[in-house]
């Protein structure tokens, strides 16, 4: 192990040596592989840890996004992962540390969202360089995202970009000591899709004792059975004139595979009578209950013990689903709210009791929030219920905060808040910022990350466990207050529901 001030640090992992860079206070190291290259016979199957290396390898840029609409690595074209660019060397992690000796800091693990379609640890809204100055080892991982990470594909190994995770956090537990983290005391946290891959790994035998905490923001309520995902993921081959089998798709490269996922995703509300409501969210995938893997889905799974040894916190923004709401106005508002409380809303009576609760709400408004509710603020809410049942600790938050009207407190919000990367220029700039936006915009993110990061060190973010009688949840607003669970209205009206595995309608 190189350290010395002055020169780039160098750590030995145990398939060789990285370099990575001083960067103010910390030492980064980004783009270190933790499995092979998934391509050729690596394909749509479990990932492989990555193979030794000699001499020291560059760890000072980012690895390249897995297959995705937004990269243009020649991994895209290529048939059969031969490329000469390194873009199929796309497993990877990166580490920010502020101390590299024997501390034994305090871990977290970011997994990030993108509704399993696509995503990258190079995003710059998810930079770990803050949190890891508030005294944590951070580490953000690369997953397979779309068809090569999520679709049920027969003969191929199911929620392969959960398997990538796993991988990644069993990297973690045998070489982070090496960066200056304790691997017994580690932290996975993720928003949105990654929220849901933290959900899943809760329950997954090949996750277990790999994480002591957990923190799932704005879980997506849709978990798919094999006979919905192959479903969707004939209907996606069909596009290419081909058969969901692993011999068929793994001859057709991953920019092929994009453009007909793309194609279905705007066809998906045309298949809501046979795929049900999840043809109505942003995306074609999900975790696949497969019964071996991922047994269970994770409320029936967490309420029967699986988690009980991991302490989680979970919780969701205010206004998850204003960035998705369609603005529409008179009929067309009232016609879409019938339609959604149709199929969204829970049954006996689901829609008169919406109409009942927010008799306020315009048409627009209401639609919204069921969307909220279905989607992402109810299952956040029911996987504490399903926690406490299941004899563990949980807690939970909202945030209430947003910083402009168009969006106030939008899905993805609060991701930006605990990495500090909502600049306030970016608060004071937008055309519809409310006053005062910027100077909060600095306060609530610290009350965020510090409350992350208390609970990552100690199990403990600050306030009371949740039960379902106190319902003791955390609200974060220009001043964070401790309260009963805020959205009262819509928990009673979904109390009685159960979440649980997806399947076709017919």
């Amino acid at each position: 192990m190189n350290t010395e001030a002055g020169i780039e640090p160098e750590i030995r992992t145990a398939a060789g040596v990285v370099r990575g860079r001083r960067e103010g206070a910390l030492a980064v190291f980004r783009g270190i592989p933790y499995a092979e290259p998934p391509v050729g016979s690596h394909r749509f199957q479990a990932p492989v840890p990555v193979r030794r290396w000699d001499g020291t390898r560059d760890a000072s840029k980012f690895g390249p996004p897995v297959p995705q609409t937004t990269h243009a690595g020649s991994v895209m074209t290529a048939e059969f992962g031969s490329t000469a660019d390194g873009s199929a060397d796309c497993l990877t992690l990166n580490v920010w540390s502020p101390d590299l000796g024997d501390a034994r800091l305090p871990v977290m693990v970011w997994i990030h969202g993108g509704a399993y379609l696509e995503g990258s640890t190079g995003n710059p809204d998810a930079d770990g360089a803050t949190l890891a100055e508030e005294g944590v080892v951070m580490v953000s991982v690369n997953y397979r995202t779309g068809v090569e990470g999520f679709a049920h594909i027969t003969g191929a190994v199911d929620n392969r970009g959960i398997l990538d995770q796993a991988a990644a956090l069993r990297w973690v537990h045998d070489n982070i000591a090496g960066f200056g983290g304790d691997p017994g005391n580690v932290t996975v946290f993720g928003q949105s899709a990654g929220a849901g891959c933290i959900a899943a790994l809760l329950t997954m035998p090949t996750a277990a004792g790999l994480f002591r905490r957990a923190i799932a923001q704005s879980v997506p309520g849709t978990y798919f059975s094999p006979r919905l995902a192959g479903a969707i993921t004939e209907t996606i081959a069909a596009e290419l004139g081909t058969q969901a089998t692993l011999g068929e798709l793994a001859r057709i490269p991953p920019r092929s595979l994009l453009a007909a996922t793309d194609t279905i995703l705007r066809k998906m509300p045309g298949f809501v009578d046979s795929w049900g409501p999840m043809a109505l969210t942003p995306t074609p995938f999900s975790p696949v209950v497969d019964g071996d893997l991922l047994p269970h889905a994770p409320w029936r799974a967490l309420g029967g013990g699986s988690a009980q040894r991991v302490d989680l916190l979970v919780g969701h923004t205010r206004d998850e689903y204003r960035l998705y709401a369609a603005h529409l106005d008179g009929e067309r508002a009232e016609k879409r709210l019938t339609a959604t409380l149709d199929r969204l809303a829970p049954a006996p009576d689901g829609g008169r009791a919406y109409r009942a609760a927010y008799p306020d709400a315009t048409a627009a408004q209401l639609d919204e929030l069921v969307n909220a509710d279905w989607l992402f603020r109810m299952p956040s809410l029911h996987l504490a219920d399903a926690q406490h049942t299941g004899n563990g600790k949980a807690w939970t938050y909202e945030l209430g905060w947003g910083y402009n009207r168009e969006q106030d407190a939008s899905h993805s919000l609060d991701f930006l808040l605990v990495f500090g990367t909502l600049s306030v220029d970016d608060v004071r700039n937008h055309p519809a910022a409310y006053p005062n936006a910027a100077v909060e915009a600095v306060s609530v993110s610290r009350d965020m990350r510090t409350d992350w990061v208390n609970f990552a060190t100690t199990g403990n973010p600050g306030w009371s466990t949740y039960d379902p009688h106190a319902r003791t949840t955390r609200v974060y607003n220009a001043e964070p207050n401790t309260q009963p669970y805020p959205e009262e209205n819509s928990r009673r009206i979904w109390s009685a529901h159960r979440f649980d595995t997806l399947d076709v309608v017919n």
